[in-house]
């Protein structure tokens, strides 16, 4: 059974925290109609043709694409190769892409927990700080168990979302995550911030391996070197 999902809070000090954050909250609430209608799947198209946008919808639209992302590219690298970190360069104590989205899963735990005003709970070990000790248990190990620890991350935020309306969706947390995340819409917003951070270190961790990337793999080339 997997446990239910955490994450470190010290993480988040190395981002331009309020900056990032206002961006996000405009970004999305006066973009909303175009995001959903361009670049959400099918259904969701359907579905925003026929029902009235709300703050809900349009936070779930976010996370179904960031979603989408993460666990395909999780996926498209073996797990022979879940244990690679890059070398050529300066990348000395970087996470490898097993932590990557390790990290990603345990990040949400925190973030969506707080929107449901739910505790950490037992993810709490192996999941506090910005190093080892920031990427989840480390009972999870293997591909599968990792899949399924970012899959269950990504239900619990859409769980977590689905509470959000007009209401409250600016009321402070009692358990904000960050400072400059007490409200359920910033917690919403910048989770998908964080998470697709990381999707684009993960980009790199497979294109290093000679894998192209799943979001990018069935578009033509963008330029003279390729995709």
């Amino acid at each position: 059974m997997t446990p239910s999902i955490q994450m470190p809070k010290a993480h988040l000090k190395s981002y331009s925290k309020g900056r990032a954050l206002l961006i996000g909250v405009w970004a999305v609430l006066l973009n909303a109609t175009f995001v959903t209608t361009m670049f959400a799947c099918p259904q969701a198209q359907a579905q925003t043709q026929t029902q009235t946008a709300t703050i809900a919808s349009i936070l779930d639209t976010q996370l179904t694409m960031v979603e989408r992302e993460l666990v395909s590219t999780a996926d498209a690298m073996p797990e022979d190769k879940y244990s690679f970190a890059p070398t050529n360069g300066n990348f000395k104590g970087v996470r490898t892409f097993a932590e990557q989205i390790k990290h990603v899963a345990a990040s949400n735990g925190v973030f969506f927990n707080s929107i449901l005003g739910e505790p950490e709970g037992p993810m709490g070990e192996g999941a506090n700080g910005e190093g080892a000790t920031s990427n989840g248990p480390a009972s999870i190990q293997t591909k599968a168990q990792i899949m399924q620890y970012l899959r269950d991350s990504f239900a619990l935020g859409h769980k977590a979302i689905a509470t959000i309306n007009a209401d409250n969706a600016f009321m402070p947390l009692k358990n904000a995550p960050e400072r400059f995340t007490k409200t359920p819409a910033a917690v919403a917003i910048f989770a998908c911030v964080h998470a697709m951070d990381h999707y684009g270190q993960m980009v790199e961790y497979l294109r290093d391996n000679g894998i192209v990337p799943p979001a990018t793999a069935n578009r033509p080339p963008h330029g003279p070197g390729g995709r």
